[in-house]
């Protein structure tokens, strides 16, 4: 028995150490005294305790939790005792956890520290507090416990209680009895009805199976005449499997009257004696204290290998905690310099992908800027069809706007320039978007770049602020030269449409046999033969195509536009004398085609369209008083349309498709080319510049002397944060210390 009563010490060494650094992680053994108000719990402590020690009154006086630990200490103790306390000779006294050691021997100043610490904390205006009030009570006479008086359950708001004041109280109470390792002691009177006991409702609740609760019950000596509590105590009302034992509390006018607790105690021994005399061995305020100090005795045995192992665990986990808050800072040039490293370092890692801790619930740093080159920009440029934007009449007004006042004969290469140009300008904001959103993600890094990391910046809010804008700006900086070098990508391939490129020019083929179809060719040559020259309302002729017939006649205006011969294609027309003479299509279409392969008719002995029409003006001068008539004036010609909406005649389909397929392939191999080099110019210009200029430019701009002092100062609740986990690191580490020390005979 005298190894189990060295447990009830070690408790109370852990419940102040725990009590000063005001934590509540670690669940002690302990008393918790459950009742409704005025219910008698605080004399059923009085009682145990054998001293009037806390505060008395009608309506709720516990106004926050008072936590009691009853200490034996022989005459012979000498860690309790000592001299400069002035603890040798005194049998009893009282110590407060909040006066720091101070001695109390009279009780009613111990009952005004209590009201006073209430009141400082809960205010006086009958609020509650759950902020406990630690209490040690060093005797000869009493069997170490520990207990916790809580304030009484109560319906209704009382003077200038809040509203939910019963909720409130619930709460608190709940807090206390939730924890495993605590035995509650459900204070009920004897004179209510035990179906209605408040108290037992909640033990049950929390603690179904009752292997923790022990019921009390008050007031034996004020129930009804003619009533006895046997079936009560003997537990065949409610049973309750720790026992329920009775007592009789003084009442109201004994405490006026300043009775004694001892002869209390007489008093209640001699009506158990007399009203109950089986039970009376089995009840009482003795039977009571020596059955709290063996359930709690070996409640502690039960819980302590738990409670040793919770510590050493919870002392780990506030080990870790401390360590990522940080030393405190002694040397600021070189943790300055540590920091910056370090985040520059990972931050390249986090671009390259080299970080040692690799996010796998998303993409991030460098496999986010590849997924913006190779998804995002490249799909983006993919949709882009050639010819968005472009109708065949688009391209047929391109073609004529750009002859000018001549009529085409040929398909013009300006048309074929300034369309494909138009094109490959919607090349531009997509790329300078692909820009912008790696510019955004490399920005983003700053926040995810490892968590070592982030925790030195929370550590240092300055250092942080000024990090982040010394890395925004030189981003900043470099967007301006990779727009620039991308606008230029662009820029480059409008400045120079390359019709000799390689691959464009294997395209080429294709057009070539197009122009060169037999069915046209067998159309061109029956034109050839029966077409009319074209006349002008001057009596000029106008070739509008290579075919330059000698025939006279009347212009064929639904006709004017014919198909294009290719290179190597003869056009034949009749002279006066009979004979046939070739004009030779000589154009820049002819130029990257392939070389001809027709042989005949030598290209020096065709004459001009021009010489022709010059050798044709004589027979056009007989038709002008026919085209122009008197009658007609020239001001009621009709308007020129802006958009014809016609149907395109077989040469302009033809045309429009050659400039159609040019412009597909000269854009698809722009496009290509775009697609590859504006990533590698977001890499060079702003990537790979920052990756290898971030901590240069970090240094430059924050390890200054006037300014460390201020950047390496750590914010408020880091420093609060630190050395409360010290302080509970401390606690747990003494803790430890103390459960190390009993020996195995105290636990087994």
């Amino acid at each position: 028995m005298e190894s189990m009563e060295s447990l009830i010490p070690v408790i109370n060494k852990l419940q102040d150490v725990f009590n000063t650094v005001g934590a509540d992680a670690i669940q002690l053994p302990q008393i918790v005294i459950l009742g409704s108000q005025s219910s008698g719990k605080s004399s059923v402590i009085e009682s145990l305790v054998g001293r009037s020690i806390l505060p008395r009154g009608v309506g709720i006086v516990t106004r926050r939790p008072l936590i009691l630990q009853l200490i034996y200490t022989p005459r012979d103790d000498r860690v309790h005792r000592s001299a400069e306390r002035g603890t040798i000779d005194p049998d009893e006294w009282i110590e407060f956890l909040h006066t720091k050691g101070k001695v109390y021997t009279d009780w009613d100043e111990v009952r005004k520290e209590i009201e006073k610490e209430t009141d400082r904390v809960a205010g006086s205006n009958k609020g509650i507090c759950p902020d406990p009030i630690s209490l040690k009570f060093f005797s000869t006479s009493v069997l170490s416990l520990t207990m916790v008086d809580l304030p009484g359950l109560t319906k209704v708001a009382v003077g200038e209680q809040p509203e939910d004041i019963e909720n409130q109280i619930k709460d608190l109470i709940l807090k206390f009895i939730q924890n495993p390792n605590s035995i509650i002691l459900a204070v009920s009177p004897a004179n209510m009805d035990m179906a209605t006991s408040e108290s037992l409702k909640i033990a049950r609740d929390i603690d179904p199976d009752g292997r923790r609760t022990l019921a009390v019950i008050t007031k034996l000596d004020l129930m009804d005449a003619g009533t006895d509590a046997i079936d009560i105590l003997c537990g065949r009302v409610i049973p309750v499997k720790l026992g329920i034992i009775g007592v009789i509390n003084r009442s109201q006018q004994d405490i006026i009257d300043k009775k004694d607790i001892k002869d209390a105690t007489k008093d209640e021994a001699s009506f158990l004696q007399r009203k109950y005399p089986t039970l009376a061995t089995r009840n009482g305020t003795p039977y009571l204290a020596k059955t709290l100090n063996r359930l709690l005795m070996h409640h502690i045995r039960d819980c302590l290998p738990e409670l040793k192992t919770r510590v050493n665990v919870m002392a780990s986990q506030f080990q870790t905690l401390l360590n990522s808050y940080g030393q405190e800072v002694v040397e600021k040039n070189t943790t300055l310099l540590q920091i910056i490293t370090k985040f520059a370092s990972s931050y390249v890692a986090t671009l390259d992908g080299t970080a040692r801790n690799i996010e796998t619930s998303e993409l991030c740093g460098g496999a986010r800027i590849c997924y913006i080159f190779h998804e995002t920009f490249g799909r983006t440029l993919d949709s882009i069809h050639p010819l968005t934007g472009l109708t065949s009449m688009d391209i047929l007004t391109a073609i004529r706007n750009s002859n000018g006042p001549r009529p085409a004969l040929f398909v013009p290469e300006v048309s074929f320039e300034l369309l494909v140009k138009r094109q490959i300008r919607r090349l531009e904001e997509p790329s300078l978007r692909c820009v912008e959103l790696a510019h955004e993600e490399m920005q983003r890094i700053i926040q995810h770049c490892g968590n070592e990391v982030q925790q030195e910046m929370l550590r240092f809010p300055k250092l942080h602020e000024k990090i982040i804008d010394v890395v925004t700006n030189l981003l900043r900086s470099r967007l301006s030269p990779t727009n620039t070098m991308v606008e230029n990508i662009v820029a480059i391939e409008l400045a120079y449409i390359n019709t000799r490129h390689p691959d464009f020019y294997k395209d080429m083929a294709n057009i070539g046999s197009m122009l060169k179809s037999p069915d046209l060719e067998t159309e061109r040559m029956n034109q050839g033969r029966s077409k009319p020259i074209e006349r002008g309302r001057d009596g000029r002729s106008r070739p509008h195509s290579v075919h330059f017939p000698q025939q006279n006649g009347e212009a064929d205006s639904d006709k004017e536009n014919q198909a294009v011969p290719a290179r190597g294609q003869v056009a034949r027309t009749g002279n006066r004398s009979g004979q046939d003479t070739v004009i030779t299509a000589s154009t820049w279409l002819s130029n990257i085609l392939p070389a001809p392969r027709e042989e005949g008719v030598a290209r020096d002995n065709s004459p001009s369209p021009q010489h022709r029409a010059v050798t044709q003006v004589t027979e056009g001068d007989s038709q002008v008083a026919n085209i122009i008539s008197p009658i007609k004036p020239v001001n009621l010609l009709p308007a020129i349309p802006v958009q014809q909406g016609r149907r395109l005649n077989e040469r302009e389909q033809r045309d429009c498709e050659v400039i159609e397929r040019l412009i597909k392939s000269y854009f698809y191999l722009v496009r290509k080319m775009i697609q590859d080099s504006v990533p590698k110019s977001i890499m060079h210009f702003m990537v790979n510049f920052v990756k290898d200029n971030l901590q240069s430019e970090l240094v430059s701009s924050l390890y200054k002397a006037d300014q460390i002092e201020n950047l390496l100062c750590e914010s408020e609740h880091i420093g609060q944060r630190r050395k409360e986990a010290a302080e509970m690191l401390g606690a747990l580490q003494k803790a430890s210390q103390i459960i190390s020390e009993i020996r195995e005979t105290h636990v087994w």
